[in-house]
């Protein structure tokens, strides 16, 4: 007869507990299941609601700030000169690739990186890994034709692109990677040319950003007076002058006096605003035109004339004796070519340049005169163009710690007064303007969707008369005749024009080496059109009747041309026919 096994009271035991521990968990689970039912049902306050949804999202959803297509900028004649383009962010998902030697073998061709590079990084146990910060759209494009599917994103990056390379760089600046405009017109309008800001949700899992209604509230387009072709004309020319006078640096500034829009506004050297990123130098960021000071020498000379004139401090019919020298404030002052010319007006002065004869009249003004008009024909203060980073220049008047009557006395042959290049065009703009200063501008039209705003020609001020302005001009003329063995003359066109010759001031004084040549002109002088300033830095050829006048002529003959100006007999003689001579293509 078998016994039967003891019971296992430890058993027993857990079997026991257990019965309570079901009923517990049961009990718990229909209070969590109550609970959410409560929570579905009940309506909570939106605070709770919205404090709950940003707990939800934070995990894998943000704001981001999105920038919207920038406005184009264009030449007077719808030449792009600014657009809008895309680069490309590219990257992969390991984890998708099925067969990372074969992806790695099109992504290294595609991409132009190297292989085994790409091979390790598709090897990686990560869910995403970049493979290449900026390609463009065409890089992208065989990136595509892989046929990757999902492995690969490509997330798009807006980029400012220049067609015309470094055709104008100075004048139009440049985009950062920030999207904000530096320098020239994109940094003087970039409340114009910049989008409005838009927010938008996206995923902080970087498979894909879409540019959704990139164009929506863009910029606003503009339209510039600059011509390309003539553009094309003034830095073309400018590197030839620099190539044949061995000159450092230069600047060609080309200007309708009539209504001051710049055709061209030409330094060198420059950059490829492209490739901004790449420059070393960061004054080659600079417009020189604007930016940059200088003494301008004896083409001041045709201001202080223009000037006493205007004061009656001499007449047309004005002379003097000139002896070679001329003492004044401790200072010798002599001319150039350290010559005595005797009874001197100041027709010839002007032709022969005499220093002498410019500081003579310069006094006859007297201070306050000479430095009134001085302000009246803009210089020490900012000509207001529409580009970013101009200077204002330096005048130092009675009363500043650095004035003296010896540089008061050389301050009328351009010495001791410090310019820009376009405050010296802006300035000689009056006389071939019937003695009115107008706005130099950049911008001719702003095109707003469908609206288009006109820039309107704005007078800045009269320093002196119209016929103060025509009694210089003819004198000009006299110059570009006479004077440089006809090197700025052009046949059947009449010309207005003065040279300079300017000392580099160096904290020890002078270079006695270096010089600044320049020459400002203007053509057909009894109509002027076309208004230039020629400025070359440390030419080999000290003078700038050498250095510059050649330059000056073969600007002329070209522009003639892409502008269509005629002859003065044909122009006159469609004038009297009434032709509008004055509304061609320019």
């Amino acid at each position: 007869m078998s016994s039967r096994p003891s019971p296992n009271p430890q058993l027993e035991t857990i079997q026991f507990r257990l019965q309570f521990v079901v009923v517990g968990l049961v009990l718990v689970s229909g209070l969590l299941m109550a609970r959410l039912v409560l929570f579905e049902l009940l309506s909570l306050p939106p605070d709770t609601v919205r404090y709950l949804e940003t707990l939800r999202d934070s995990g894998y959803r943000r704001n981001l700030s999105l920038a919207a297509a920038r406005g184009n900028i264009y030449d007077r004649h719808g030449e792009a000169l600014a657009v809008n383009t895309l680069e490309y962010q590219i990257g992969v998902s390991p984890r998708l690739i099925a067969d990372p030697r074969r992806a790695a073998t099109g992504l290294a061709t595609a991409l132009g990186q190297n292989e085994l590079e790409i091979y390790e990084a598709l090897t990686r146990d990560r869910a995403w890994v970049p493979l290449a910060t900026r390609v463009s759209a065409e890089v992208a494009g065989r990136v595509r034709d892989l046929n990757l599917g999902s492995a690969i994103t490509m997330q798009p990056i807006p980029r400012r692109s220049y067609p015309q390379g470094s055709l104008g760089a100075q004048v139009l600046g440049f985009v950062g990677g920030d999207l904000v405009g530096y320098y020239g017109v994109e940094g003087f309008y970039q409340g114009q040319l910049a989008g409005s800001q838009r927010s938008r949700q996206v995923s902080n899992i970087p498979f894909e950003l879409l540019l959704q209604d990139w164009e929506t509230d863009r910029g606003r387009d503009l339209v510039l007076t600059i011509d390309r072709d003539v553009q094309f004309i003034a830095e073309d020319e400018l590197q030839r002058a620099l190539d044949a006078t061995g000159s450092q640096r230069g600047t060609i500034l080309i200007m309708n006096p009539r209504n001051g829009e710049i055709l061209a506004m030409a330094s060198l050297p420059t950059y490829d605003p492209n490739a901004y990123f790449n420059v070393a130098n960061p004054r080659l960021l600079n417009n020189p035109a604007i930016s940059e000071q200088y003494e301008p020498g004896s083409i001041m000379k045709v201001i202080t004339v223009a000037a006493a004139l205007e004061t009656g401090a001499i007449t047309p019919g004005f002379t003097y004796n000139d002896q070679g020298a001329l003492e004044v404030g401790g200072i010798t002052i002599r001319n150039w070519d350290r010559r005595a010319h005797g009874v001197v007006d100041v027709t010839r002065m002007l032709v022969d340049s005499l220093n002498v004869g410019a500081a003579t009249v310069g006094l006859r003004m007297g201070p306050t005169n000479f430095y009134t008009m001085m302000d009246r024909f803009g210089f020490g203060r900012l000509t207001g163009v529409d580009l970013q980073g101009e200077q204002a220049g330096t005048v130092t008047i009675p009363g500043d710690e650095n004035w003296s009557e010896a540089s008061y006395a050389t301050s009328s042959f351009g010495q001791g007064i410090a310019v820009t290049p376009l405050q010296m065009l802006t300035a000689v703009s009056a006389i071939a303007n019937d003695g009115l200063i107008m706005q130099p501008h950049v911008v001719r039209r702003v095109i707003d969707e469908d609206a288009v705003i006109e820039s309107v020609p704005t007078a800045l001020r009269r320093p002196i008369s119209a016929e103060t302005a025509h009694i210089v001009r003819d004198m000009m003329v006299a110059v570009a005749r006479d004077g440089y063995e006809g090197r700025a003359a052009l046949p059947g066109y009449t010309i207005a024009g003065k040279t300079g010759t300017a000392q580099i001031p160096t904290p020890f004084g002078y270079d006695p080496q270096g010089s600044i040549a320049s020459f400002v002109g203007f053509f057909p002088a009894d109509d002027p059109q076309v208004l230039i300033l020629i400025k070359l830095d440390y030419p080999r050829d000290y003078w700038g009747s050498i250095a510059t006048t050649p330059v000056f002529r073969r600007l002329v003959e070209r522009l003639v041309i892409t502008l269509q100006i005629p002859p003065d007999a044909v122009r006159l003689q469609l004038a009297a026919q009434g032709g509008a001579v004055n509304e061609i293509r320019r």
